[in-house]
């Protein structure tokens, strides 16, 4: 039995640190040999989930420089396991003394002490979403082995705290999406969800929202039945990353608001040879197999659990206690989310193109 802290069966990646540890990182078991593998685009996805990038994030200082340990020489894939060590430069364990003798109200103090007996108090141990660093290193590397063959993935923020967003998944791309601190490439759109997010950062609260992401590119045949099908591994996935509350795969709850006439998706001849369907709302997936259009995901996230605000809380006698929070955290998860959905659906899909491969 693991740990927990495994993801993946060809392509395999476990993630190790604390958040105001020494340091954290991945291992990725898996990797084929000969792959490219380029330090400068994994440092550049680290850099658009580090915190401090702007006001809308936490203002921890990290520069989040990745360590190559392992697994990669003269910028090429060993084919043994790649280690990388993201080294902590900004902890402030002090500012976690208070809630040593009291749980956060919706974070993980209490399971984890219910479950271990034990816990990390400062950051939150393995439960913060700093853990998502090693994260997005691997799928650094899942995405460029990904682009090798054609597929590319864009996520952004689609909603926050019902702001909604018109972005066309068919082209929008990741410079498009970079172009605004929230991460939204509809303009207007954007705009309105910083000042909502600054106006609860002010008021020492937080918002919740959500990002869609879209695998372009992804051929027919990718997944396994039964209990290993694509959309079930990118839930599992999706559902891993630290305040998550719900994954949607193609026309998702809005699917049962449509008949089966409307919601099948019917097949049609692909211009130049081929098939294609001529609506997606399946999301690229059906019988949990990949069938060569866009694969679409969108992950409900919910507002940040630690606010500015004092709030009432029990210690672990369950003696009533209140809590006046300190330390840096972000007033909305959104903006820095996008690059850990893109991670967590390269690495299910890469794990799922070498699992295809090995089928001969």
């Amino acid at each position: 039995m693991g740990s927990g802290s495994g993801l993946g069966v060809l392509f395999r990646i476990t993630t190790f640190g604390e958040s105001h540890g020494p340091g954290l990182g991945v291992v990725i078991d898996g990797c084929p040999p000969r792959i490219p593998v380029d330090a400068a685009l994994v440092q550049r996805e680290l850099d658009r989930r580090r915190p401090g990038q702007s006001t809308l994030t936490s203002p921890r200082k990290e520069t989040d420089r990745v360590e190559i340990l392992s697994g990669v020489n003269g910028g090429v894939a060993l084919g043994t396991p790649i280690a990388m060590l993201i080294r902590n430069e900004d902890a402030r364990s002090k500012d976690y003394a208070q809630i040593a003798r009291a749980y956060r109200p919706s974070h993980a103090d209490f399971t984890y002490d219910a479950k271990y007996g034990v816990r990390a108090v400062a950051g939150g141990g393995r439960a913060s979403a700093r853990e998502t660093a090693g994260r997005v290193a691997a799928g650094a590397i899942a995405q460029q082995i990904l682009a090798h063959h054609g597929i590319e993935i864009v996520a952004w923020v689609d909603e926050v705290c019902g702001i909604g967003a018109t972005v066309d998944g068919a082209t929008v791309t990741r410079a498009a999406v970079d172009t605004h601190d929230v991460r939204c490439p509809d303009d207007a759109a954007a705009a309105q969800m910083t000042e909502r997010i600054e106006r609860a950062r002010k008021d020492g609260d937080s918002v919740g929202g959500v990002v869609r992401a879209v695998a372009r590119g992804v051929p027919a045949g990718w997944g396994e039945p039964v209990f290993d099908k694509l959309d079930a591994d990118l839930a599992k996935a999706m559902m891993s990353i630290p305040a998550v509350k719900g994954v949607e795969i193609g026309s998702g709850f809005a699917g049962t608001l449509m008949t089966g006439s409307q919601h099948n998706d019917l097949f049609v001849p692909r211009p130049g040879g081929g098939i294609r369907t001529a609506t997606n709302h399946s999301g690229g997936i059906q019988g949990g197999i990949s069938n060569g259009e866009p694969v679409t995901v969108r992950v409900a996230f919910k507002p940040t659990a630690t606010i500015m605000r004092a709030q009432e809380s029990v210690d672990r006698e369950g003696n009533v206690a209140t809590l006046e929070p300190r330390g840096r955290h972000d007033p909305c998860v959104l903006p820095r989310a996008v690059p850990i959905v893109e991670a967590m659906l390269a690495l299910v899909l890469v794990d799922h193109f070498l699992r295809q491969q090995a089928r001969g």
